[in-house]
């Protein structure tokens, strides 16, 4: 198969999707890569060491949709990229469809075969590893008094104590975020609404962060006397209320910071989404940091970890056809997005309001013996559509 690794052209990113690594394993498997020149630079991979291991370099974007039959890269779909798109191709990247209609529509018009990577991860993404680590640093730099913060030091100094971090949600993004707060000193609390999760967290740090249970009562309580929050909750697009409201924000010491590393609106009430480039903001008298593509700043960490967890997907589909690597992994399975035309995204259903077919009926495999994977969302849809037979 003719296989392309693209250039992510988003704003601050410079992660990439296959290092040298998985190219030779590719090539290696009989595959034609082609690698868009500079699309490992910015993570420290240059464009002979894609040559060396057997890829063919090309100039453009628009030479790799035209030439390969298979494409992949980190971050969405930018619109340049729609008219792209070809019928049958075969598109893996973060999509994260629910909150992009156009970026859908635009699948679906194609007629392509679209994976939204960060649902086909079983033990979770490297990128939310990647996003934690840096971000808990990301928010401590904010605490800086020549960033806007109150001027603290994550473990204190003689006479003056350190920072109170709380980490809301306890999942991979948390948890790695408070093994950074946590090896560095800082006084970390950490909520979630699983009190299995948070006795699993005790453990995992002997005991030495507060856990409580995360609801609006704890948080008003809470919010008050922390230094630094750190929001690792993937949040419900349906949801009809804010986590932490303006009001809730406003109780914070001047000086404070919030660290958005989930980014989804309607968590934060005083969230806007931020790059690289201009990260931060105050509001209310608090430093926000809300930068999308947190794991872009460690690019060559995160694209060597992440190429790696997604590569066996990538063979899977390459050797065994779509059908029968949905079949063999239920976690690529529900990350299938669009198949020919048909949304084949519960949660993109569910929020969009767009009728949908699920992927083993797609693509006629119900009746075989499937690996099972819980579902990627929460938002569940009946708006089927009715396939003919």
């Amino acid at each position: 198969m003719k296989v392309g690794v693209l250039k992510d052209i988003k704003v601050g990113e410079y992660r990439v999707i296959a290092t040298p690594a998985e190219v030779s394993m590719l090539v290696g498997d009989g595959n034609e890569v082609y690698v868009q020149k500079g699309a490992g630079e910015g993570s420290g991979f240059p464009d002979e060491a894609y040559v060396k291991e057997g890829a063919k370099l090309v100039d453009t974007k628009e030479e790799i949709y035209a030439t390969c039959d298979f494409v992949a890269k980190v971050k969405e779909f930018e619109p340049c990229e729609y008219k792209l798109l070809r019928e049958n191709q075969i598109v893996f990247t973060c999509i994260h469809p629910a909150a992009h209609p156009e970026e859908v529509q635009a699948l679906l018009d194609s007629k392509c075969i679209a994976f939204t990577a960060e649902d086909s991860h079983r033990y979770g993404s490297p990128n939310c590893e990647a996003a934690g680590k840096a971000g808990a640093l990301f928010g401590l730099e904010s605490l800086l008094s020549i960033n806007g913060g109150k001027g603290k030091f994550v473990n204190g100094l003689g006479g003056a104590p350190g920072v109170k971090a709380l980490v809301i949600g306890g999942g991979v993004v948390g948890r790695a975020a408070i093994s950074v707060l946590h090896a560095l000193g800082a006084w970390v609390t950490v909520m979630d609404i699983n009190i299995g999760t948070l006795r699993d967290i005790g453990k995992q740090f002997n005991e030495e962060v507060n856990t409580q249970i995360s609801n609006r009562y704890n948080l008003k309580k809470i919010l008050p006397e922390i230094d630094v929050v750190y929001n690792c909750v993937r949040w419900p697009k349906d949801a009809k209320e804010y986590m932490i409201d303006r009001e809730m924000v406003r109780s914070m010491e001047k000086g404070s910071v919030i660290v958005d590393i989930s980014n989804d609106y309607g968590a934060i009430e005083t969230f806007h989404e931020t790059t690289h480039e201009n990260p931060r903001y105050i509001e209310e008298g608090v430093v926000h940091y809300c930068v999308s593509n947190i794991p872009g700043a460690i690019s060559q960490s995160t694209s060597i970890a992440y190429a790696a967890s997604v590569l066996p997907h990538f063979r899977s589909i390459i050797n065994n056809g779509v059908a029968q690597a949905c079949a063999k992994d239920g976690f690529l399975r529900r990350s299938l997005t669009t198949y020919k035309g048909y949304l084949t995204h519960e949660e993109t259903s569910a929020i969009q309001g767009r009728p949908w077919v699920r992927p083993e009926d797609i693509l006629e495999i119900a009746d075989q013996k499937l690996d099972l994977a819980p579902s990627a969302t929460k938002s569940h849809s009946d708006n089927f559509i009715k396939l003919e037979k």
